[in-house]
This record gives C-alpha cells, structure tokens and sequence, in this order.
C-alpha cells in the first residue's frame, strides 16, 4: 500500500513518539501535535490522509476535535481512548470515528488498524475495475470513492461511503445490520445497533440536503435496503 501523511494527536510527547516511529517504521509520514485546537489547524493546513486522535486531553478533548474537523473534512479519524467505555467508543464511531483503540495498545495492532482505515478509504487496488451503481438521482462511484446527486458531489466519510456502497451493490436486497457491519467495518471491531443506524441517519441527511429523497429505507426488525432515491421536492 503507498505510504499516507498520518497526523497523531496526543497530550503525552512518549505516546506521541512510539506512535509516529511505529508508522514511520511502516512506511508513512507523520506529523505530531499535542491538543484538540492544534488537530484541527493542522488538518486545514496538512491534509493528513488519516488521524491518530486521542479522546482525553485538555482544553479541546478528541471528541471535539472530531466534531470540528467533522465540519470541513471527511479525513478517515482513528481514536486512542484510555478507557475501555463503550460509551466513548459509540460515541467516537456515532460523530464520525472510523474505528478505535484502547489503552495500552500494541504499535503494531495501531500500525495495522491505520492499514485497516487506509485500505477501506483508498479502495483496493486488487479490485478488478468496478462499474459505476446508480439509482434515481443517486450515483456511486466505487472507484473513485465519490458520491453524486444529480451530478452534485456528496461528502461522506469513509464508513458512510462504505455503508452506501453497500446497499448500492443489491439494490433491491435488504441487508441486516450485522451484513453491514461486516461489509463496512470488515468485522475488524464490535459496535451497536444504533451505531449502524446513527451512520445511516447521517447518509439520509446529507443525500437529503443535496435532493435525494428516500435514499434508504427502514425494513423493520430486519435491517435496511436502498430507496428509490428520487428527487427531492
């Protein structure tokens, strides 16, 4: 896989630094700060292809920082959390996390959760060429890893783009949560039901500030399956 800018985020320097040579020793660049409010100024100027992102620290937490770089970027957020809580891990993954890991951790497990992300984000190369999926006024571009509504670009992040792809690949399928799961996140973590179903509400939302109703429908106490994406009114 080519080398990738990583950002690492953290408040303790020793962290910092077993995390960058851990990634540097992989092949990829790094750049470090030490707080939230310097997270999100070096990802405007930086434009990291990922994010080593701390939840504790001070003056701005990761979750924050999350939120905020959640307004101007779909960069691919890997959390470090000190506490194995599921409540900040749903929470991570529900405003915008791709995945997480917990305190202590492995470098090398990091090393090959940011792989994980990367892989999932870039698409695979291995892939034979993949055709584009349309529905209504709905097009995905699997390749290109790009999202259109009559034609207008999409912004999502890399899990509501793999969730999408997935209901685009059989339309007329419904897929339950735990089909999704595995497709999106490749069994590589556990999350909630309502994990599933917060990055779906965000889906529906942004594909229906830009005019695509009924993108994806509810199938209830089984899962969910696309919509006929028609135009908004």
């Amino acid at each position: 896989m080519p080398s990738a800018l990583i950002l690492v985020v953290d408040d303790d320097p020793a962290i910092r630094s077993v995390i960058t040579f851990a990634l540097e020793k992989a092949g990829h660049a790094t750049r470090a700060v030490g707080d939230g409010v310097a997270a999100v100024a070096a990802v405007a100027r930086e434009a990291p292809d990922l994010v080593v992102l701390d939840i504790g620290m001070p003056e701005m937490d990761g979750l924050s920082a999350c939120r905020a770089i959640r307004r101007t970027s779909e960069v691919p957020i890997l959390f470090l959390s000190a506490r194995d809580e599921e409540i900040d891990r749903v929470l991570g993954l529900e405003i915008g996390g791709d995945d997480y890991v917990t305190k202590p951790f492995s470098p090398r497990e990091l090393v090959a959760r940011v792989g994980a992300i990367l892989k999932r984000t870039r698409g695979r190369a291995a892939d034979a060429p993949a055709k584009g999926l349309a529905r209504g006024v709905l097009a995905v571009d699997p390749e290109g890893r790009r999202v259109f509504v009559a034609a207008r670009p999409v912004a999502l992040t890399g899990l509501e783009f793999a969730i999408l792809r997935t209901l685009m690949s059989r339309p007329n399928r419904v897929f339950e949560r735990g089909e999704i799961l595995d497709a999106a996140w490749e069994g590589t973590i556990h999350v909630a039901d309502r994990t599933i179903d917060s990055h779906v509400r965000n889906i529906r939302a942004k594909l229906l500030e830009a005019g695509c109703a009924g993108a994806i429908e509810t199938v209830h106490a089984v899962g969910f399956r696309l919509g006929p994406c028609e135009a908004a009114s």
